[in-house]
């Protein structure tokens, strides 16, 4: 199997968490070094990452490929349980997760990235923080008395939780008001595979727009 990821990217954590988490072997073909970048575009036309080879096979889609390695190199790491209801929720997690916390924290970033000639976009900016207030207000609830983002064991959901929490907590800091998503994150942030993946982005970390801390006016929004 080989990745293709970047190492600052939310969604190539993601990946690479479930990865980890398994012990799964995989060779992996960073952005940054030569030519794989041409490689990765002819394998996937429309130039999103991560995706994962495994022989003439391509996955894309960290929800898809995360499912693929759990039936092609079944572990320790299970991330869809196979109880049908705990399924459900750990898919449930794993879509709220993506669609209203990651969501919505690229918006923001996207925005503080572009040009200083591009069109500006504030409103965005203000209806992205105001989804993040009311995702994390759900999630919060949702997670109360959980050992993991779906229940008492970790799965696809907590592939998401991660990355998407801790970049959103630079745009929209929690930890001081959503003691669940606090503690949560406590405690997955030394668990082995995701304290290697905070490990391996340190190298591009300043290139994250809000590296040192949340934007002025990260306040909740009115």
């Amino acid at each position: 199997m080989e990745l293709y990821y970047h190492p600052l990217s939310s969604y190539c954590w993601k990946v690479l968490i479930a990865l980890y988490e398994n012990g799964t072997a995989f060779t992996p073909r960073m952005l940054e070094e030569p030519g794989v970048a041409e490689e990765w575009a002819r394998l996937w036309p429309i130039a999103r990452f991560p995706i994962l080879r495994d022989g003439d096979a391509v996955i894309a889609e960290t929800s898809v490929i995360i499912e693929y390695l759990g039936l092609k190199a079944p572990g320790p790491f299970v991330p869809i349980p196979p109880d049908p209801d705990a399924a459900i929720e750990a898919r449930l997690m794993d879509r709220l997760l993506d669609n209203y916390v990651m969501t919505p924290l690229q918006a923001v970033v996207f925005e503080a990235v572009r040009p200083a000639d591009a069109n500006r976009d504030p409103h965005g900016v203000t209806q992205a923080k105001a989804m993040l207030a009311k995702a994390y207000a759900m999630i919060e609830t949702r997670m109360t008395g959980r050992s993991f983002a779906a229940g008492e064991t970790m799965t696809l959901a907590d592939c998401a939780a991660v990355p998407a929490l801790f970049y959103a907590d630079y745009i929209l800091p929690f930890r001081a008001t959503h003691p669940t998503l606090a503690a949560y994150m406590a405690r997955m942030e030394q668990r082995p595979s995701v304290a290697r993946v905070l490990a391996e982005k340190e190298p591009w970390f300043h290139n994250f727009p809000f590296a040192k801390g949340p934007p002025a006016d990260a306040g909740p929004p009115d």
